[in-house]
Order: C-alpha cells, then sequence, then structure tokens
C-alpha cells in the first residue's frame, strides 16, 4: 500500500505539471498510506527470517491483488473520469494484471494525469507488487521461494535469497525501462508518450495515451516498441545470463529458442497472407504482420492495425496465439510457453513409447529432468487453463455476448492481452457489456494472471483444513 501510495504523489507531480486536479491523487495517496499503516503492524510481529507455508502464499498473495486493484479504482473515481466503480474495477484490475483491456472509448480526452497512473498501473504489476514488497520492504524477511514462484512455476533461481532475486529483477526492469525510453524519443515521440508506452511494452501491458495505440507512430518507433515486447516476454533469468555474458545458457534455453521461432513462423505465415491477399507493400506486411503476433504472443495489446480486416485465415491465427503466451519469468502473461514445450515433448514421448513399449523415455527441458509430479502438474494446468476458458466463456454467453466475442474476450483475459474479435478487437472496447460481464471479466484476469492454482486453491475443502 506504501508502493501505491508513492506512485499516486508520482501522478500528483504529473497533474500540477499540466496544471490538472491535483485532489483524485492526493486523497488516493492518503488512504493507501493509512491503510498501510493500519496493516503494516500485523505483518511486523518478528523480524527473525521466517519460511511461510503455501497456504499463507496464496493468500497473500491473492488479497495483495485484490486490495491493490480496488485502490486503484479511486482515481478513476474520485477525478470523474471513470464515475462506474464496475468499469473503474476494470481498468485498475486490468491494469495491475497487465491485461490492457480497457473500457474507455476516447482515451485522449482524459486527464494526462489519469492516463499516466493507467500506464504506471501497469509497470507496478508488470514487476509484480509482490516482489516490489520484497525488495521495497526489508522488515519481511522471508526465508521461501513461494511468493516469488507463484506467477512462473518453472522459474529458475538467481541467488539463494529471495530478496537478491527480486532486487537483480527491479534492476533489469528499470534498466529495460530507461532504454525503451530514451530510444523511442530518438524517435521523436515526447517524453510523456515515451514514459506510458515504455511502462506498458515492459510490463507487456498495452494501455496507450493514443487512442490509435502505436498505429500513428513512425515504423521506427513501431519496431522499437516490437524489440521491447520480445524482450518483455523472455525469461528475465535470460536478460540475467545476458548481462553476466553467459550466452552458452541463453543458447541452451530451449523455451527461448521455441518462444523465438513460434513468433517468427507465425509472423512470417501473416505476412504472405497480407503480401498476397491485400496487397500491401512486403515491409508494410512484415511490419504489421509481426508487430500484431510480438504484441498477442506476448501479450502486451499494442496494435498499429486491426486484425479484424485481415483475411480470416489471418486473424484467425491470431485468436489461436491468444493461447500461447509469453516465457515464464517474463511479465507475460498466458498458458507460458515453457508449458507448450512440455506438452510437445510429452505427445512426442508417447509416440516413442508406442514404437517402444519396453523403452523408458524420460523428459527433460533446458537439460534437466521433468519428474513425473511436475510434469503432471504441467499438463494439469494446460486442462484446467482450458477447461476454465470453455466455462467462462459460456458464462459470458449467457449475459447476452454473441459467441464470437465471448470466446475471444475470456481468451484474452485470461491471458493477460488485451483486445479479442469483433466488437472487442483493436478498434474497440467492452465498455458495451454488462456490468456482470465485465465483473466476470475481472476475475478471469486475476485468475489467468496469478496462474490459476492461486486463486482455485481458495475455493477448495483441503485447503482450509489444519
Amino acid at each position: 500500500m506504501w508502493i501505491i501510495s508513492g506512485a499516486l504523489l508520482v501522478c500528483t507531480a504529473v497533474a500540477a505539471m499540466y496544471s490538472e486536479e491535483l485532489f483524485p491523487f492526493t486523497i488516493s495517496a492518503f488512504i493507501a498510506f493509512i491503510a498501510g499503516i493500519i496493516l503494516f503492524p500485523f505483518g511486523n510481529k518478528d523480524k527473525q527470517e521466517i519460511a511461510i507455508t503455501r497456504k499463507e502464499a496464496y493468500i497473500t498473495v491473492t488479497s495483495a491483488w485484490l486490495l491493490i486493484s480496488l485502490t486503484g479504482t479511486l482515481p478513476y473515481i474520485l477525478s470523474g473520469a471513470i464515475p462506474s466503480f464496475t468499469n473503474a474495477m476494470f481498468e485498475s484490475v486490468s491494469g495491475f494484471t497487465t491485461t490492457g483491456s480497457s473500457i474507455l472509448t476516447d482515451i485522449e480526452s482524459l486527464p494526462k494525469s489519469i492516463l499516466f497512473w493507467r500506464s504506471m498501473t501497469h509497470w507496478i504489476g508488470g514487476i509484480g507488487v509482490i516482489v516490489l514488497v520484497i525488495v521495497v520492504m526489508p522488515t519481511l524477511q522471508i526465508g521461501g521461494y513461494h511468493l516469488f514462484t507463484l506467477e512462473s512455476s518453472l522459474q529458475e533461481k538467481i541467488r539463494p535469497k529471495i530478496k537478491s532475486v527480486g532486487l537483480r529483477l527491479l534492476y533489469i526492469y528499470i534498466g529495460l525501462t530507461l532504454a525503451e525510453i530514451i530510444l523511442l524519443m530518438i524517435g521523436k515521440m515526447n517524453l510523456y508518450e515515451s514514459i506510458c508506452h515504455s511502462f506498458g511494452t515492459v510490463a507487456t501491458g498495452g494501455f496507450s495515451p493514443k487512442n490509435s495505440s502505436i498505429g500513428g507512430y513512425s515504423a521506427y518507433i513501431q519496431y522499437i516498441v516490437m524489440l521491447f515486447m520480445v524482450l518483455a516476454g523472455t525469461n528475465f533469468i535470460i536478460h540475467y545470463y545476458l548481462v553476466k555474458r553467459e550466452f552458452q545458457k541463453v543458447k541452451a534455453n530451449e523455451e527461448f529458442r521455441f518462444y523465438l521461432t513460434i513468433i517468427v513462423v507465425i509472423g512470417l505465415v501473416i505476412t504472405a497472407i497480407l503480401f498476397i491477399k491485400q496487397d500491401l507493400p512486403l515491409e508494410s506486411a512484415f511490419r504489421e504482420s509481426f508487430f500484431q503476433v510480438i504484441s498477442i504472443v506476448t501479450c502486451t495489446g499494442y496494435a498499429t492495425s486491426d486484425y479484424m480486416f485481415w483475411p480470416p485465415m489471418a486473424w484467425s491465427l491470431i485468436f489461436l496465439a491468444m493461447f500461447l503466451g509469453g516465457s515464464t519469468g517474463s511479465t507475460a502473461g498466458g498458458i507460458k510457453m515453457a508449458r507448450h514445450l512440455v506438452v510437445i515433448k510429452n505427445i512426442c514421448r508417447n509416440f516413442k513409447q508406442l514404437m517402444q513399449p519396453k523403452a523408458i523415455f524420460s523428459l527433460t527441458l533446458n537439460r534437466n529432468t521433468i519428474n513425473d509430479d511436475t510434469n503432471n502438474s504441467i499438463l494439469g494446468f494446460v486442462i484446467l487453463y482450458l477447461l476454465i476458458f470453455v466455462a467462462g466463456s459460456l458464462l459470458v454467453m449467457l449475459t447476452g455476448i454473441d459467441i464470437q466475442e465471448s470466446l475471444s474476450s475470456v481468451a484474452t483475459c485470461m491471458a493477460g492481452i488485451g483486445p479479442g474479435l469483433g466488437k472487442i478487437g483493436p478498434s474497440g472496447n467492452f465498455d458495451y457489456m454488462p456490468d456482470i460481464t465485465k465483473l466476470i471479466l475481472s476475475g478471469l484476469m486475476v485468475i489467468g494472471r496469478l496462474e490459476i492454482y492461486t486463486i482455485i486453491e481458495l475455493f477448495t475443502l483441503n485447503f482450509w483444513r489444519r
């Protein structure tokens, strides 16, 4: 809550620079700060290093994301920019979960300070509020990996202490953000828009202060955003290896190779479709194709064109790409590339087993053997993800939304992407949907962002037994 309070004070400074109302941010910052004071004693009773249980970790992570999302609604409501609580909650949850779906119909009509807050919710959510708390608040001496690993089940260890991990991730995160801001400004984007777009890119969020997203900018800026979307969707362990010049470890990372291969293959297929079917110049077809593919695969949601005007085969591939997700240990959402890779390895192993019934084939990922428990957990996650997608789609359809928009809205919200198909495509928004639909989709954003198990476990009887 103190981190949120500080972020709101930064937005107060932005409001002062543009001669906009200060009170929506000062009051919100005060409320968040007081809430932090009230909560702080409950978490600071024992300064000895402790190992929290899985149950405590799940409750802490879930309650923290919900509390911060609720706090995030205050500037929207107090400023009158989004007077409806349901709409404000949708926008706040979408921001902190780095989804990028929006109910706003005219983004540029809002105060710049509100749009800055909107983008900042992405940036905070990207690094993970829980990791930031561990880095900023040294009074919480936590001796386990529970809080850190909830958002990336295949995350590799950098250092033995979660605090050290958090600090190194934060340095890389800030470094990527600053690098993109500088490169965007070189492309003649102003400082304000460079910061907002960098927040949205590095966090794979997708909120833009412009109605046209990235579409109104130069090809140079579009390529810079593409590059940083790819970097943001990469496991941050890869960035750590690159900084340490451990290039062999980067080369040996199967998930990283698979991630890049998927982007290249889908991008080239859609480039060919646009070049042949829509008679676009090759460079334009290449840029439009790869921008949208990278944006969807990394779950960012920025757009340079409306893919709903593409041939059906092209936007159908975009829909399928919504189920991919970026790398584990990145700011991207979705199922994640490592899980898809494990599923493929399972299928290949089953075929080998059919050919050689008496042979024993082990599963490996990045040269590490995957034991049966881990393998079953990964396969279970993928199945559960798809089941929740089907159940969520049916629920949304029951609220009166047509099948195409129901399927794509659930897919895009669960994966944290942003735009979907039809009325919620790159040129549309979620404003027309009933309040109950927005609440369902908000819940799906949180479920998807916290890797499903974190939320689902809270609703099982075994979880609450002593």
